[in-house]
């Protein structure tokens, strides 16, 4: 049951479903079974995101998060992170809220948990920010995913600002996440990469477009982005995602490396569908479960330095050792 600050929380911090609808949003989207079946994404983070900023206790969220079709509820688990981001950073705490739920029922969703901690994120201070990391300990919640929040920051701003971000372009204001202000905008373009899977309803011709609108030095991380949309949420036919590939051209190993995290991601979940298998093959030449083991492979390969955080380094390793095929055989 909801309490009363709850649903005040929720009246004045989320957005309606109606809000994130690709109409509402004035995307140039023609309506189809596939947008909105892709649409439904957006509004499943709404839900999850709902449950959890009025939610009495955890028990509550986790539960109505249980009753999501397991297809989707990863998003659903977006936006409950999200909502319990927010709860622990404007409170004395730090993290205890979303603590418990990454730890708990949504560790199988860690990754799309990290992404919704970059949604609290465009909601709350930079001076908060130092707040929004729980405190996880060990290697199975896979820390080198956490830029994984700056990638959620940069695709809510693409999507909810989309003229200042993908319109006129703008860059980020550097931000030292994990010790890093020079890596900041390129974790946020990789999430203004997997915005324009969305924002173009999945149609390739336009969101190769999109991309490259952008300057040339951008271009690897957008591919990477929407490599990684096109995996996880899906939305395409055999044939766009064939098309997909040629389009990359020179950048089609960042469109792997993303389909390859996106792989990963739906794997570690146990909720692998069919055109998640279909765009891993399609993208990156490998099946689910050997793209699954690489990213783990190159995992444990990356070790940090000075100068390159070991997300990056994992990035790298992952392009470096996939089997890349040539495109006549796709």
């Amino acid at each position: 049951m909801a309490t009363a600050s709850g649903a005040l929380r929720r009246l004045l911090m989320a957005p309606s479903l109606s809000d994130v609808t690709f109409a509402e949003r004035g995307f140039p989207v023609t309506e189809t079974a596939a947008t909105r079946q892709l649409e439904a994404i957006p509004q499943a983070v709404v839900c999850g995101f709902e449950w959890g900023i009025e939610a009495r206790d955890l028990w509550e969220t986790e539960h109505r998060l249980s009753m999501v079709d397991a297809e989707v509820r990863g998003f659903a688990y977006e936006g409950a992170t999200m909502a319990c981001v927010i709860r622990d950073a404007m409170g004395p705490g730090r993290g205890s809220r979303t603590g418990e739920l990454l730890q708990g029922a949504g560790r199988r969703h860690i990754f799309l948990n990290y992404i919704g901690i970059g949604f609290a994120m465009a909601r709350l201070p930079r001076l908060l920010w130092k707040k929004v990391m729980p405190d996880l300990d060990g290697a199975r919640y896979y820390p080198q995913m956490s830029w994984l929040a700056v990638d959620g920051y940069g695709f809510d701003r693409a999507y909810f600002d989309t003229a200042r971000w993908v319109d006129q372009q703008r860059l980020p204001k550097p931000y030292a996440w994990e010790g890093d202000p020079e890596y900041f905008a390129r974790a946020f373009d990789q999430g203004i990469g997997r915005a324009l899977w969305f924002i173009h309803g999945a149609r390739v011709e336009h969101v190769a477009a999109g991309v490259g609108r952008f300057a040339a030095r951008r271009h690897p991380d957008l591919w990477s982005g929407v490599g990684l949309a096109a995996t996880f949420a899906g939305s395409s036919t055999p044939g766009d995602l064939a098309t997909l590939r040629v389009t990359a051209g020179e950048h089609r190993d960042h469109l792997a490396q993303g389909s390859v995290f996106a792989a990963k991601a739906r794997h570690f979940s146990n909720t692998v569908p069919d055109h998640t298998r279909a765009a891993t093959l399609a993208l990156a030449g490998i099946t689910v479960e050997s793209a699954a083991a690489l990213a783990d492979d190159c995992a444990d390969a990356a070790v940090p330095t000075s100068s390159t955080p070991a997300y990056e380094l994992w990035r790298r390793a992952v392009r470096d050792q996939m089997p890349v095929k040539p495109l006549e055989h796709f």
